[in-house]
């Protein structure tokens, strides 16, 4: 079987900050700055280089942004008393709170008190419902990278089998939604599997598209798969190999890339989409907040 194509997510977000640079200066010029206010609490190595990456890309497109590192034994009210206070602050359009939060903090509870409005992550109960009824106000970042990597490689889903592995709020279940949308791009049969799935490999075998969100390194290898499937590796993992630290995905990539169609690497997959679908969701909101028109992503 020849090699796979692959789906860069490098190029992708690259397209996708050319096409927004346009409607930044449109809202730039009219006094209009998009913001995001970003709030961390510990110091979790993984969310430390998020946040830099999100910062160097706001900065380089000349956005407003500013991040409030919190102690990790902040409290949940001093928490809740900043969100409220940048639910109030109309220099931000948008407000994400890094995930995970320290044990001693109801995460839902931060949720459930950012302005839905805010919410560029989705995750919001208001919102997410909105995406449950197919009429989403904002699409968390990650399966919103997803989408607009396989629009832009023309992958259709309609009448295609979509598995989904993996049931988390943050990439699981959205996807799952998403991929089964009645839309153009999206009408595809959708199965969700999990950790108390039964026989897995079953279920990716039958499947057209395959969308790995388990958190497992290496869990999917090529007998997992059948020929020509779509493969969309959403995990990052450090595992340590021959003495040094190395990044590998959900899935096993040089067995899975012998099987495959098309797939997609770590690094350089879905990872840079992530901060792509952040900046776009953030001018979203600005353009909603100043009742401007924005365009369709996928």
């Amino acid at each position: 079987m020849s090699d796979p194509l692959i789906l860069s997510g490098k190029d992708v977000s690259q397209s996708v900050y050319e096409n927004l640079k346009d409607r930044i200066s449109v809202l730039k010029s009219k006094n209009i700055t998009p913001g995001l206010a970003v709030v961390l609490v510990g110091d979790d190595p993984a969310s430390q280089v998020y946040i830099r990456s999100k910062t160097k890309k706001f900065n380089q497109l000349g956005l407003n942004t500013e991040s409030h590192r919190l102690s990790i034994d902040t409290s949940e009210k001093d928490l809740l008393n900043l969100i409220d206070q940048l639910n109030q602050d109309n220099q931000f359009h948008g407000i994400l709170v890094q995930l995970p939060l320290p044990g001693h903090i109801d995460t839902q509870k931060v949720l459930d008190a950012m302005d839905p409005r805010k919410d560029v992550d989705g995750f919001h109960p208001e919102n997410a419902g909105l995406l449950s009824i197919g009429k989403p106000r904002f699409i968390p970042c990650t399966p919103k990278g997803i989408m607009r990597i396989l629009s832009h490689y023309n992958i259709d889903l309609t009448g295609k089998h979509v598995v989904v592995v993996g049931r988390s709020n943050i990439v699981g279940r959205p996807i799952s939604i998403l991929t089964s949308l009645k839309q153009a791009g999206a009408n595809g049969t959708t199965t969700l599997c999990h950790s108390g799935t039964s026989n897995i490999p079953g279920f990716t075998r039958s499947a057209d598209i395959v969308i790995v969100a388990l958190g497992v390194p290496q869990f999917l290898t090529g007998e997992m798969l059948k020929d020509g499937a779509v493969v969309i590796d959403v995990g990052i993992n450090r595992i340590e190999r021959d003495g040094k630290q190395k990044l590998v995905g959900d899935v096993e990539f040089e067995e899975a890339k012998k099987i495959a169609g098309s797939i997609t690497p770590v690094p350089g997959g879905v990872g840079p989409m992530t901060i792509a679908c952040l900046l776009h969701n953030t001018l979203l909101a600005t353009c909603r907040k100043n009742n401007k028109e924005f365009p369709r992503f996928f």
